[in-house]
């Protein structure tokens, strides 16, 4: 209600979501109505993506050409920092056609009042991001964020009800060229977070989806490319030939599985010019590979052993240039 009502003496229009609340929380939205606030009521919960789409579809029709800033109800957003949000994206672009990025108010981990399960998951959220688009980012989990106008509609078509979809967002937004600014905002829990309705496990497994599926894509190419070369090397192939074979037939499965499934834009790259580049990268992993496993091998490493440690240590490169340089929006220019 403080919140609310100081958004609104301050001349900005709210929009209060009432995802399924119940009756007994009826005269906390009739107040935020009185005062002036639009509140949409939702007649069973359904989750913070689900609520938050409901409010993007309702701000294009009712404000067109507006953006929106998302805040949390839990106390945890100053007005200060709303406020601070709202000045980056109400900036102008700087350079003729391109888009303004999405704004994250960005809260510091490493004060003494932070509870250890928001330290944690974050640190680990921020981690597989890092790993997953190649952008770092100081707080993977927030909740004040600025939505520019032109990527309401984008933002609109994300999938995910839950705490997903706000995870989902940053790792789409970097993966289809879209920017991500970072302000610093002031941390605030309260009561070791106890009004948070973030479930660890069940949303964290929900958080972590997208980037598992980034890493499946890997793993079952890897799978597949270490099946192969033991069986090539069990009846009798070269070791250049059995790597050779194996990497074409896993790259083949990788190539399709990452253009039409895991990178959302990786389709809509040319096929000739996604298959070129992919090819040049399989030949450069390929050759690292081979190199990498000859020089463990010479050590006295076990040919398996040899074989997984290349392939770990070529995985993150091969990954980002498939998302930036093979897949990724750029690609297509």
């Amino acid at each position: 209600m403080v919140l609310v009502s100081s958004l609104l003496a301050s001349g900005t229009d709210v929009v209060v979501i009432d995802d399924g609340s119940g009756s007994r929380f009826d005269v906390v939205f009739d107040r935020c109505e009185l005062q002036g606030a639009h509140v949409l009521r939702l007649p069973e919960n359904h989750g913070k993506g689900y609520a938050l789409r409901t409010a993007f579809a309702f701000v294009r029709e009712e404000f067109p050409g507006a953006g929106v800033v998302t805040a949390d109800a839990d106390g945890q957003h100053r007005l200060a920092d709303i406020a601070a949000v709202r000045a980056l994206l109400d900036s102008p672009a700087t350079l003729a056609g391109v888009t303004r990025p999405i704004v994250l108010g960005v809260r510091t981990f490493d004060k003494d009042d932070v509870p250890l399960r928001s330290r944690l998951g974050n640190a680990v959220s921020a981690l597989l991001f890092r790993a997953a688009s190649g952008t770092a980012l100081g707080d993977t989990q927030t909740g004040l964020r600025g939505i520019p106008a032109e990527h309401l509609e984008w933002a609109q078509s994300l999938p995910g009800d839950r705490y997903e979809y706000e995870y989902t967002m940053l790792v789409r937004a970097s993966r289809e060229g879209i920017g991500l600014a970072q302000v610093p905002i002031e941390t605030v829990y309260t009561e070791e977070n106890a009004t948070s309705h973030f479930r660890p496990v069940r949303d964290s497994l929900r958080v972590m989806g997208p980037v598992l599926a980034f890493a499946g894509s890997g793993v079952l190419a890897f799978a597949v490319d270490t099946g192969l070369f033991l069986a090539f090397t069990a009846l009798g192939a070269p070791l250049w030939l059995a790597l050779g074979a194996a990497r074409v037939v896993s790259g083949g499965i990788n190539f399709s599985v990452n253009r039409w499934g895991v990178f959302g834009g990786g389709a809509q790259v040319p096929l000739r010019q996604a298959a070129v580049r992919y090819a040049a990268l399989a030949g450069a992993v390929l050759a690292g590979g081979i190199a990498a496993v000859d020089a463990l091998a010479a050590m006295g490493v076990p040919l398996v052993v040899a074989k997984i440690l290349a392939d770990a240590g070529l995985f993150a490169l091969s990954y980002l240039a498939q998302r930036f340089l093979v897949f990724g929006r750029r690609a297509e220019r």
